[in-house]
């Protein structure tokens, strides 16, 4: 098998005819000519390195000029080369390396099946069609969701694009009586149910199936029922999910509860107290969930008869396959879990989660931090967990009922990625034969959080990572192609949100102010002047 030589995108013919001379050369021995035709490669290699990137940043400044975002940002990560993840060689379940593309194929399908599989142990009583149905969709419903579909997004396994759907002029009416025949029968057309899954790689060893997210593409055409299934059950979620539940809640973010976890240090700190947190890490959490015990869950909160019929039949004979580089797999059958790009995903989850939490009592106990009055044990953005406590035996009881609620539904805990962070005196934690990790400091949806509550940390961290954004962008910043208007708007869009993630909740002392009044991440004090940023009214620092 020949092996193919990796070449720069910039290298014109005459540079790659050059080359070809040179490898000759070098093969024969002929070392003056080598030299020779090496010199003459490396000069005109630059020559072209400088025109290409030249001209790509004339394409950034043009992009940026007539206000075409999309193709300015996408032009940058060609121009500076940001890594993608690849899917590679993954090892099979004897720990060994497929090479054959059907080998590695047939893997990725027996590690999704094995994912999915349905226990069989919980049989599904399903009572037929429901005759006593909501308020029929109403074609300005199917308008509205047609139009809030997210444009520029992969399409699902039959290749349509909701694009074609927003230009089609009788689009909204074939769809309305698609949408209306679904509510009424409480039967979905089989390519709604089918995915596509995109194995995304996660943290640790890429060649282990279960260090990958199965990203699921659906339909375009069925987000439009989908979205109004979602509209009809938002105000259920409302009503059902506490306060200390922020995941995809309108109005709610992950600031919301960084903010509340440092305001609880903060105020633990001022009073002198002990505080325990218990950060809880589900293995699989959307893939592992009980199919027929969702339905019931949502049964006994309340849902219509009518609205879980068209949930259980959408989930009933769902199919999927998997995208690897080398191709599609079967198709195969998915007997558990909610689909990891479907829009009614996190709303069924969360609705889940909340049964585990007051199936565990949180609620009622009175282990807890006292704040104003109010008991508060537990943080939630979807499954994402935090429990507290004043005292190691409350927090430590609060995660065995936690732990009991989530097994009997389906869920486990991920032992090793549940961390213990305490600012008093605790012991070491065991449970079923594995140890909990105590830690100094947690990254907490994305913020690192430390058991003293100081903000330094954090900052430096921020820092660090906008350094690290400015370094990738550092062609284009030096380029004389660019504008300098240009290459502020960039630093505002790039560098700006990296570093000031999370910063409503900073406690800032006044070195760290000054830190990042010069924004010292790789701009620096003068060229930050030279940018335009120390006088900017809009700019953070």
């Amino acid at each position: 098998m020949e092996k193919k030589c990796k070449k720069a995108k910039w290298l014109s013919g005459e540079a790659l005819q050059i080359a070809v001379k040179r490898r000759e050369a070098k093969s024969k021995g002929e070392k003056e000519r080598y030299k020779h035709l090496n010199a003459e490669f490396q000069r005109i290699a630059r020559r072209d390195k400088k025109a290409f990137f030249s001209d790509q940043c004339k394409e950034i400044e043009e992009n940026n000029r007539m206000g075409k975002t999309r193709d300015l940002f996408k032009k940058i990560r060609d121009t500076k080369g940001t890594f993608h993840a690849k899917m590679g060689s993954i090892k099979d379940r004897n720990g060994m390396d497929p090479t054959e593309a059907e080998d590695i194929k047939k893997r990725w399908q027996e590690y999704t099946e094995e994912l999915y599989k349905k226990d069989l142990h919980d049989q599904d009583n399903h009572d037929g069609v429901i005759t006593d149905l909501e308020p029929d969709i109403l074609e300005c419903e199917v308008k509205w969701a047609l139009e809030s579909i997210t444009t520029n997004k992969a399409s699902g396994g039959d290749g349509i694009p909701v694009e074609l759907f927003q230009i089609l002029k009788d689009a909204v009416k074939v769809l309305h009586s698609i949408c209306q025949q679904i509510w009424k029968t409480q039967q979905w057309p089989q390519d709604w149910k089918r995915s596509v899954f995109i194995p995304v790689p996660k943290k640790g060893n890429a060649k282990e199936c279960s260090n990958y997210r199965t990203i699921a593409l659906i339909s375009q055409a069925s987000k439009v029922m989908l979205k109004i299934l979602q509209a009809r059950l938002q105000q259920y979620v409302n009503r059902e999910l506490p306060d200390v539940q922020a995941g995809f809640r309108k109005g709610r973010g992950t600031r919301d509860q960084i903010a509340n976890i440092r305001w609880i240090i903060e105020k633990a700190r001022e009073f002198q107290k002990n505080i325990y947190f218990c950060f809880i890490d589900y293995a699989k959490a959307f893939d592992s969930m009980d199919h027929n015990k969702l339905w019931k869950i949502l049964k006994k909160m309340g849902k219509p008869d009518h609205l879980i019929c068209l949930l259980r039949n959408l989930y009933a004979g769902q199919e999927a396959t998997v995208r690897t580089g080398h191709g599609t797999t079967d198709w195969f059958q998915i007997g558990k879990g909610v689909r990891q790009g479907c829009i009614l995903s996190s709303c069924l989850f969360n609705f889940y989660a909340e049964y585990i939490m007051r199936n565990a009592g949180l609620e009622e106990t009175q282990a807890g931090i006292k704040i104003a009055e109010r008991n508060i044990n537990n943080l939630r953005y979807a499954d994402d967990t935090t429990l507290m406590a004043e005292s190691e035996e409350e927090l430590k009881s609060l995660l065995m009922k936690v732990k009991e609620e989530s097994e009997k539904v389906g869920l486990k805990l991920n032992i090793q990625k549940t961390k213990i962070m305490a600012s008093g005196p605790i012991t070491s934690w065991e449970i079923d034969g594995e140890t909990v990790e105590t830690v100094s400091d947690f990254i907490f949806l994305g913020s690192k959080i430390t058991a003293d509550g100081d903000c330094s940390h954090e900052i430096k961290r921020r820092l660090l990572l906008g350094r690290k954004v400015m370094t990738n962008l550092d062609s284009i910043f030096k380029s004389r192609d660019i504008t300098l208007p240009t290459k502020v708007h960039l630093v505002k869009a790039m560098v700006f949100p990296v570093v000031m993630c999370g910063c409503e909740s900073w406690t800032v002392k006044k070195a760290e102010r000054r830190i990042l009044m010069l924004l010292n991440c790789g701009i620096g004090e003068d060229s930050g002047e030279s940018l335009g940023l120390q006088g900017d009214p809009t700019s953070p620092f």
